[in-house]
């Protein structure tokens, strides 16, 4: 009994001994070597488990000088300290492993591509030889033996195993396809994901969402459904804007003389102007006798001047991206006007440039509208119908009527 406790007591200062050396051995090596692995492998606890093999070690060896102990008992103890042994190394190993991930993340590749699907497989198989070789170890079978049990069970382990193996396989189409980054933002509406991709594992993909929640994705999931990835929009350098600008039919018209003296004053249509003109007078002329009727000439629009503008002027806005596309089209009309649509694409992708200059932009379109005589439909609010149906009063003017309108609506 005094040599049992002796043994244990004797393992367990040399477990302390060895592993407070290690620490400061490493430590001592940390501080002069300029690579950052040894402070990895020393914080995912790699010598810990090392130190831990050694009081495991000395009891497994240390059994048989103890005196009185029978052999079954010797027997025994040898067994359970090397599946101990086998125990701490595989822990080693497996800590070596995700310090090998973590430096990895720190480069720019790993940054970009993640390898910790693939960890997480390798650990899964170092596991499970080590269960197998420690069952083997602790009843006398043999590894053969084991394995062609398994080989029996090995339908059940493929649905015990399922989500792994589809995790396994859609980490390496995304990996090798270059499908998803970690920093991706992406979109999956039928998820509810919506932000970008903090972390890709062998089972999941965890996306931190604009509102600061996670959404957890299986990562196989990303291989049999759509999803939108705004990378590319990230690594061109610039984001679309395509909106539309709704035009009242009914302010379209025709520019005459006077109204085409004052746009021509506007900087952006120094250029436009005249040569349209040009080519409407020798378009007109050459109809002989028919350009007599208005209805056989070209005349110049508001709507058709506006749109020249707003080309000219996204072609001059400094928070445009002048190296992408950018064009100004008029849809079909509909019920809601005539939709005149911006497709261009700004300088910044950050979001809150890009909303700033969107912003900047139609403000200033919508303020000059009424320079060309145009107007944004609108449907009618409750106001515009109550100053309709405002009984006028005898006497009074337009402007009363309209304050009469307030009232009731204030009422």
């Amino acid at each position: 009994m005094l040599g049992t406790l002796a043994l244990l007591a004797l393992a367990w200062l040399a477990g302390q001994l060895v592993r407070r050396v290690l620490r400061r051995l490493v430590r001592s090596l940390s501080r002069r070597t300029a690579t950052h692995w040894d402070d990895a492998l020393l914080g995912y606890g790699m010598f810990r488990w090392l130190a831990r093999a050694v009081p495991v070690l000395m009891v497994q060896f240390g059994i048989t000088l103890v005196p009185g102990v029978s052999a079954n008992v010797e027997a025994l103890v040898g067994k359970l300290m090397t599946a101990l042994v086998v125990l701490c190394l595989v822990m080693a190993i497996s800590a070596a492993l995700s310090a090998c991930e973590a430096m990895y993340q720190r480069t720019p590749r790993g940054q970009q591509r993640s390898i910790k699907g693939l960890v997480q497989l390798v650990k899964i198989g170092l596991f499970i030889v080590a269960a197998l070789v420690i069952v083997a170890t602790v009843t006398g079978k043999q590894v053969g033996l084991l394995l062609s049990g398994v080989g029996a069970l090995s339908a059940v382990l493929m649905l015990v195993f399922k989500d792994t193996i589809l995790g396994f396989v859609a980490g390496v189409q995304l990996s090798s396809n270059d499908m998803l980054r970690v920093g991706d933002w992406i979109e999956m509406p039928q998820l509810n994901a919506d932000g970008d991709v903090i972390d890709i594992a062998l089972h999941t993909v965890k996306v931190r969402n604009w509102d600061k929640t996670i959404t957890t994705i299986p990562s196989w999931r990303l291989i049999s459904d759509s999803y939108k990835n705004w990378r590319g929009m990230q690594e061109t350098g610039g984001r679309r804007i395509k909106r539309a600008l709704y035009i009242d039919a009914a302010s379209v018209r025709f520019l005459d003389a006077e109204s085409l003296e004052r746009l021509a004053r506007l900087r952006l249509l120094a250029d436009y102007l005249p040569s349209k003109e040009q080519e409407v007078t020798q378009w007109n002329r050459a109809l002989g006798e028919a350009g007599e009727v208005a209805g056989n000439r070209r005349r110049l629009t508001n709507l058709g001047t506006f749109r020249a503008y707003v080309q000219a002027y996204l072609d001059t806005h400094p928070d445009i991206h002048h190296g992408l596309f950018c064009l100004v089209r008029q849809l079909a009309s509909g019920p809601h006007g005539i939709p005149l649509e911006l497709y261009c694409f700004t300088a910044s992708v950050a979001w809150a440039d890009y909303e700033n200059a969107q912003g900047d932009i139609f403000d200033h379109l919508f303020a000059l509208l009424p320079e060309f005589g145009l107007a944004l439909y609108q449907q009618p609010s409750g106001r515009d119908v109550r100053a309709a149906l405002a009984p006028p009063r005898e006497g009074a003017s337009a402007a009363s009527a309209r304050e009469r309108a307030l009232e009731l609506d204030e009422a």
